[in-house]
């Protein structure tokens, strides 16, 4: 007999109600990915993405996977509790999973920690013969190799919404405030580009976006994607580092590939910042010549940006307003600085007694501010965040920094009006 299962891509409704704001969302590949695993010979699966849809939890089901980040991880517990009231097992994993499985395992009957490519199989066997554990963790280190298609036909989607694809995992950097050395085990990896390409050419939506950490960490595999890739005619985009983008080749195979933008992690203009987080990868004199780069190529730079350094003062602000004008910064990812559990900042900060609190649901870096900043106070920074928010997207900072990129200029005026409008409504 078949057991039914549930797979919940959660949002709380804070960052939910931030998302909806916002024009440019993809689409979510953890529990669709998950779902491929899954025989339905012995399961029958529901996919719900709680963004898009409501939980059921008036239906019955045998076992709910949920997947937890460190601001959903509250709300992913109360949500446990009632569907281990109606009888249901309840198995968590995910990033907070990982970080901090002592409190997460309180919450739920089964938890998986770390890469599930091995463990999730074992454990929906387990659970369909009666004989779960109620731990599965990561110890060898997955393959990338013959990954199932992820059931994208299983996710209600809202048609905005991009595809999205892995290609690698891992990257090679180590900066002080990202958690992907504690999530991932520290070994950069490839999938076979046959196997990529394949997954892409089955996409229905002309863009997609790679869901890497770092598409450039591995050129050689980088230049093989995007030389098959240009066949298939896709719009797309990638997250990748800005020194790595120093290369000519890897640009131009982007382009005639049919990249449209790349997000960088600019994160600061002040080197003595990135030096603060070990990212000296970032050097702040050559952002000009490498973003000049990426125009000449006509792709886009879509900057992450971060305020909260301890470098930061509340001269940061107009002082990053002024730099992406000045290079044709074409849109910008705005982020508070946020202690995420187990980082190297967060280690810093608890030491340091910085840490207004633990409540892990205003950890989403982009609502509110959760420590003792260094170089001003905690509503300076955040109100510094918002202000320089509404002024990057402002019409007359378009127009000086579409003078300078040139780059796609429809989609160019799109994109940033969706943000534009999703901050006035905001």
């Amino acid at each position: 007999m078949k057991k039914n299962i549930l797979l919940i891509q959660p949002e709380n409704q804070k960052i939910n109600s931030f998302r909806r704001k916002q024009f440019n969302n993809f689409v979510q590949i953890t529990m669709p990915y998950l779902a491929g695993f899954i025989d339905e010979a012995k399961y029958k699966i529901t996919l719900v993405d709680e963004y898009q849809q409501r939980i059921p939890y008036t239906r019955k089901f045998d076992l709910v996977a949920i997947t937890v980040n460190t601001p959903n991880s509250g709300h992913c517990y109360k949500m446990a509790e009632k569907f281990q009231a109606a009888g249901a097992k309840v198995v968590m994993g995910g990033p907070h999973a990982t970080l901090l499985p002592a409190e997460v395992s309180e919450h739920c009957d089964i938890i998986v920690i770390g890469e599930a490519e091995a463990t999730w199989p074992q454990l929906l066997e387990d659970f369909y013969q009666g004989k779960y554990q109620t731990e599965y963790r990561s110890d060898a280190i997955p393959e990338l190799t013959n990954l199932p298609l992820p059931r994208w036909d299983l996710l209600h989607r809202n048609p905005l919404m991009k595809g999205a694809v892995i290609s690698t995992r891992g990257c090679p950097y180590n900066c002080s405030y990202c958690n992907l050395k504690q999530i991932y085990h520290n070994w950069f990896r490839t999938r076979p580009v046959s196997e990529v390409i394949h997954e892409i050419s089955l996409m229905k939506s002309r863009f997609f976006v790679f869901w890497d950490d770092n598409f450039f960490a591995d050129k050689a595999h980088a230049i093989e994607v995007m030389e098959q890739l240009r066949p298939l005619r896709k719009k797309w985009a990638a997250q990748v580092t800005l020194a790595d983008c120093n290369n000519d080749e890897l640009l131009e195979k982007a382009s005639a590939a049919g990249c449209l933008y790349l997000f960088v992690g600019l994160e600061s203009f002040s080197p003595a910042a990135l030096r603060g987080v070990n990212k000296g990868m970032n050097r702040v004199d050559a952002y000009r010549d490498i973003i000049g780069k990426l125009h000449r190529h006509k792709i886009m730079i879509q900057a992450g940006i971060v305020f909260g350094f301890d470098e930061d003062t509340p001269d940061s602000f107009r002082q990053t307003l002024e730099g992406c004008e000045a290079l044709g910064i074409d849109g910008v990812t705005v982020s508070l600085l946020t202690p995420l559990p187990r980082t190297p900042v967060y280690a810093q900060m608890k030491r340091e007694q910085r840490l207004l609190h633990e409540d892990w649901s205003l950890y989403n870096g982009k609502t509110d501010v959760v420590f003792h900043p260094a170089g001003m106070t905690s509503e300076q920074l955040y109100e510094g965040y918002l202000d320089f928010r509404r002024r990057f997207y402002s019409l007359p900072s378009f127009i000086r920094r579409m003078r300078v990129s040139g780059t796609h200029p429809v989609y160019n005026f799109v994109m940033n009006l969706g943000y534009r409008l999703a901050i006035k409504r905001g």
